[in-house]
């Protein structure tokens, strides 16, 4: 890839690790796919790490080499936007056990000579985090002006706060949630059923045979998806429309157009996704409880993070991790004496809102990290 810091700079860096994980296991050598855009300053002052959602990747602001769209955040990355190559440093890490060239489950095992498949230990949100600090150690970044993250993202941004305040500046949190509720866990538990209950998924093993269970993954998907959107945008873009007809067809084609869109979201997804990799990352949220080992106290977890100020944003119509998530976070923070600042705003969007057009989320963000800089 080019190496003009406005289009970003992609790379794959083996580290030679162990990295100890949560559930007790080592992991060595560790793989991480990052991309970089912008120059780190003198003082080493202005690095932004971004953390992706589930199925998100390194390719936040640059065209995706798998499906040639613009990066998932290329909205609020890039020259004149909030986050800016111009002044920041601006890092993006594949998380661990993904599929974008980080190390999951279809890495080699170096033991084996074959892809680890289950092989491959369960990861959590914490050792994503680890991960990301190994990599910051290797490009030299010592304190991160910042860290940004929406859905899982935002939920990597409170595992730095927690497990890292001495190298974390600022926070900023976009719906999100300081742990997985009960219905967070059932909606990847149905996804997770879908893909090994697929023939192909083969207990794990399908690399070799070259043919994923990309029925099951699609299933997965398509379940998820309806929890990224809010009814009433559903309402509004598909109702109870058909899909290029005139008449149902009294039989189980795509009828409705929102049974089509979701096919569509489906079969798209498992194009650039693999299966195993799903099912470690929708665990690693499921597992993800900030306040557990802290006595059920979240403001515990946050009393070493009073230095790092924080920014959390929800939006009115996500039910995934509505607002009163973030609310509970923010009344954690207070409690621990952490600075912070907290907006709701208003989207049709649901919780796919800080993927999309949505100008106030801009401005907010924007405010918050200037106002970091002093400007």
């Amino acid at each position: 890839m080019t190496d003009d810091s406005r289009f970003g700079l992609a790379r794959t860096v083996t580290l030679a690790g162990p990295l100890r994980l949560d559930g007790g296991a080592k992991l060595a050598p560790v793989a991480i796919a990052y991309e970089t855009y912008g120059s780190l300053d003198a003082d080493g002052g202005n690095a932004i790490l971004i953390c992706h959602a589930l199925t998100g990747d390194q390719h936040v602001a640059s065209t995706h080499p798998i499906t040639g769209k613009p990066g998932w955040w290329s909205r609020m990355v890039g020259a004149g936007k909030p986050i800016d190559p111009a002044r920041h440093f601006i890092i993006c890490a594949n998380v661990l056990g993904s599929c974008l060239g980080s190390s999951g489950p279809a890495t080699v095992d170096p033991a084996t000579g074959a892809p680890y498949a289950m092989r491959f230990p369960v990861i959590t949100i914490r050792d994503m985090v680890r991960a990301q600090a190994m990599l910051l150690d290797h490009l030299g970044v010592g304190t991160l002006a910042a860290a940004v993250g929406g859905s899982m993202g935002g939920m990597q941004v409170l595992q730095w706060a927690a497990t890292c305040p001495d190298r974390l500046r600022s926070a900023v949190v976009i719906a999100s949630t300081a742990r997985h509720s009960a219905q967070n866990i059932a909606f990847h538990e149905v996804g997770r059923q879908a893909i090994m209950a697929d023939p192909k998924w083969n207990g794990g093993d399908y690399y070799a045979a070259g043919d994923p269970p990309a029925a099951g993954l699609a299933v997965a998907r398509m379940a998820a998806h309806i929890t990224y959107l809010s009814e009433a945008g559903l309402t509004e873009k598909f109702g109870r429309r058909l899909q290029a007809r005139d008449a149902k067809s009294f039989g189980f084609d795509a009828d409705f157009q929102i049974e089509s869109y979701l096919r569509h979201q489906g079969i798209s997804f498992v194009d650039r996704f693999d299966a195993n990799s799903y099912l470690y990352i929708t665990r690693a949220m499921d597992y993800f409880d900030l306040a557990e080992e802290h006595g059920g106290l979240l403001a515990t977890a946050f009393r070493a993070a009073k230095a790092t100020r924080f920014c959390l944003v929800s939006f009115d119509t996500d039910w995934l991790y509505p607002t009163a998530e973030s609310r509970a976070i923010v009344h954690a923070l207070n409690a621990a004496g952490a600075p912070v600042s907290f907006v709701e705003l208003s989207s049709p969007f649901g919780h796919d809102a800080f993927l999309l057009d949505v100008p106030g989320l801009n401005r907010v963000v924007d405010g918050f990290l200037r106002a970091g800089e002093g400007r």
